[in-house]
């Protein structure tokens, strides 16, 4: 079961999350739930897979706001550090932030239940 103590020791920023929740902790814990199954995650990697970059910069960037606004600071930081590859259209491989994506959305996800 997810609970505010298992998303800081993941590393979330809860106070934060709970604070653009208006400190309603079922509501943050509702949308963190959800956060998981965002079809942005697939978005990404397939836009990287097809070399798409204007894809896959708009896809890192829906997530960056979505993990920001809940401080999931774990997945955060790595698509924050994509996101900013992207815009800067650098033609390298994003293969390692895309693993440490997945292996932190995976976390989250055995955390969820």
């Amino acid at each position: 079961m997810l609970t505010i103590d298992a998303l800081k020791q993941f590393g979330a920023d809860t106070n934060d999350g709970l604070t653009r929740c208006m400190n309603n902790e079922a509501f943050y814990l509702k949308l963190v739930g959800k956060v998981v199954d965002d079809k942005s995650f697939e978005a990404l990697e397939n836009a990287v897979a097809e070399k798409n970059l204007d894809a896959a910069f708009e896809a890192a960037h829906s997530l960056k706001g979505v993990l920001g606004n809940l401080s999931l600071t774990p997945i955060y930081e790595p698509v924050y550090e994509i996101l900013e590859l992207l815009r800067a259209r650098k033609d390298i491989d994003y293969a390692p932030y895309l693993k440490t994506i997945s292996e932190k959305r995976a976390e989250l996800k055995e955390l969820i239940g």
